[in-house]
C-alpha cells in the first residue's frame, strides 16, 4: 500500500504527537503507512502525489484569517506551502481531508470566505449531515445527528464555488464540505476523544480560546460530553483510498 501523509503545525510537542497518535490509533494505519511533517518546523518541499495514498492535515493554532501583519514568518511559510499543494490537491481532485485548519486551507479557495463570524468555544457540540452527507461516501459512515468536538476562532463564511455541504451546526453552519470528489474539510476535529481535548485544552490555555478561569469548567465539560461517532470518518478515509 502506498502510505498516506499526515501534516501538522503545531509546535508543542506534546499537542503535535498527540494529534499524531490519535490520527494513527482512528485510522487504523501503522507508523510506517502514515508520513509524518510537521510544517512548523520543515518546509513542504515537492510532494510526490502519485506515490500516496491521500492527505490529512491536522489543525493548529494558525488561521487564515490573522491579520496579516500579525503572522510570524513561519506562519507565512505554512500557509503559502499549503496553498501551493491545496492548488495541486484541487486540480487532481486527490484524496484530501482537512480537519480545523484544512477548512482555512480549502475553504479560503475557489473564491471561498473564511473569517471570524462563526467561531466557536472549546467542547463538544451537535453536527447534522446534510441530503449530500447522508449520501457520501466517507461522510455517510456517520449517523445523521452526532456530536463532535472542536474548537475554533474562524470558520467558512461562504462556501468555494462548487462546494458540496455535507454537515452543519447550530452556530457555525458550514462544519464539512467536499469539493470535487475526493476532497474534504471539517470544521470539528474527527481525531478527537476527551483525553486529547484535556491534552488541548491544557497546552493551549493561554492562546486565547477561552478565558484562563474557564479552565476547569472547560475539562468537567469535556470529560462529561460522549463524542464517539467523528472518528469514523478516519478509518473510512483509509478505506476508501488506501491504494
Amino acid at each position: 500500500m502506498k502510505p498516506f501523509l499526515f501534516l501538522g503545525t503545531r509546535a508543542e510537542d506534546d499537542a503535535a504527537d498527540g494529534e499524531y497518535d490519535a490520527v494513527l490509533r482512528f485510522s487504523g494505519l501503522a507508523e510506517g503507512d502514515l508520513r509524518r511533517i510537521r510544517l512548523e518546523r520543515d518546509a513542504l518541499h515537492d510532494v510526490e502525489l502519485d506515490g500516496l495514498s491521500g492527505i490529512i492535515l491536522g489543525g493548529g493554532p494558525f488561521n487564515i484569517s490573522d491579520a496579516e501583519a500579525s503572522k510570524s514568518p513561519v506562519q507565512l511559510r505554512v500557509e503559502a506551502d499549503l496553498r501551493a499543494l491545496a492548488e495541486r490537491v484541487l486540480d487532481s481532485d486527490f484524496p484530501f481531508l482537512g480537519a480545523c485548519y484544512g477548512i482555512g486551507t480549502i475553504g479560503s479557495l475557489r473564491g471561498g470566505e473564511v473569517d471570524r463570524t462563526y467561531g466557536e468555544p472549546i467542547g463538544a457540540v451537535p453536527v447534522t449531515l446534510t441530503d449530500a452527507g447522508r449520501e457520501d461516501p466517507l461522510f455517510g459512515v456517520l449517523p445523521e445527528r452526532f456530536d463532535a468536538f472542536l474548537g475554533h476562532k474562524e470558520a467558512v463564511r461562504h462556501l468555494p464555488a462548487g462546494a458540496v455541504l455535507l454537515a452543519r451546526g447550530r452556530a457555525c453552519p458550514v462544519q464539512g464540505f467536499r469539493l470535487g470528489r475526493n476532497v474534504y474539510a471539517t470544521q470539528f476535529h474527527p481525531e478527537l476523544d476527551v483525553e486529547q481535548l484535556v491534552l488541548r485544552i491544557t497546552v493551549y490555555r493561554e492562546h486565547g480560546y477561552f478565558h484562563p478561569h474557564e479552565y476547569d469548567g472547560l475539562v468537567a465539560a469535556a470529560r462529561a460530553a460522549t463524542v464517539s461517532e467523528p472518528p469514523h470518518l478516519l478509518s473510512r478515509f483509509v478505506e476508501l483510498y488506501a491504494r
